[in-house]
């Protein structure tokens, strides 16, 4: 018997909180076997970040974790880019519940290209998503979190290998009991908490030791905030940082 080997890992294309350019908007990279293979979140600064690392790719696919246009502004980039190169259509996956939000923030400016008859949904593959869906040969799913109103941001899961939280208040009720112990977990936090986002008081109350132990924490506002967050004895993700997840065997006769 021959065993491959499948390695993950997740690059970060920034970590901060949309206000600080030093640290960029958060946005990562899920790698398969060092490849890109899903981008997760296009906000300001993205897509010029990963066309410096992936040799000026464009991203094969994209998940959004939610509608701020600190986490989507770059899509509007992208579609232009896209159209110019001629490229298909790029996979969005897209919660169903944020599709109208989307499509009102980035979808209606009439006449979107000078160059031709062109939209912003033209340049890309709608994937709405409920609960799951696949993309190549992962299975990933996704959690409705507390961030603003109900259904309007949501984490990501590839069971096994990592649990990205996306924007959220803390979400015991999911990393206590939906991840497994070989995930990694990513998770929005800041120095100080407010009523969208996690602060570095609330981890140690909402979830137990082994849970803040695994963390890597991200959305943080500035470096600064960064250096406390580790001072704290919390990983911390950087910006341009690539992080391994757990690889995955399958063994072939």
């Amino acid at each position: 018997m021959t065993r491959n080997s499948v390695s993950y890992s997740l690059f970060f294309t920034g970590t901060g909180s949309g206000g600080n350019l030093s640290v960029g908007s958060s946005a990562a990279v899920l790698e398969k076997n060092g490849s890109p293979l899903l981008l997760i979140d296009c906000g300001p600064g993205t897509l010029n970040t990963y066309a410096e690392h992936y040799s000026g790719q464009l991203p094969s696919a994209i998940f959004l974790t939610h509608c701020h246009l600190d986490h989507i502004a770059d899509l509007e980039i992208l579609t232009v880019r896209a159209r110019l190169r001629n490229a298909p259509p790029i996979p969005l996956f897209v919660p169903v519940s944020l599709i109208t939000l989307l499509h009102q923030r980035l979808a209606t400016y009439p006449g979107q290209m000078a160059e031709g008859d062109h939209d912003f949904w033209q340049s890309f593959q709608l994937r709405p998503v409920s609960d799951a869906f696949r993309y190549g040969e992962e299975d990933f799913r996704i959690y409705p979190t507390r961030h603003h109103g109900p259904g309007s941001s949501f984490a990501l899961q590839l069971p096994g290998v990592f649990f990205y939280s996306g924007d959220t208040r803390p979400i015991p009720e999911l990393l206590h009991h939906v991840v497994s112990t070989e995930e990694k977990l990513f998770h929005d936090c800041g120095v100080d908490p407010n009523p969208s986002h996690t602060g570095l008081t609330d981890l140690a109350r909402e979830y137990r030791p082994d849970i803040c132990q695994r963390l890597t924490l991200y959305h943080y506002a500035d470096e600064s905030a960064g250096a406390e967050l580790s001072k704290a004895g919390y990983q911390i993700a950087c910006p341009g940082q690539t992080i391994n997840l757990r690889p995955e065997l399958s063994g072939h006769e």
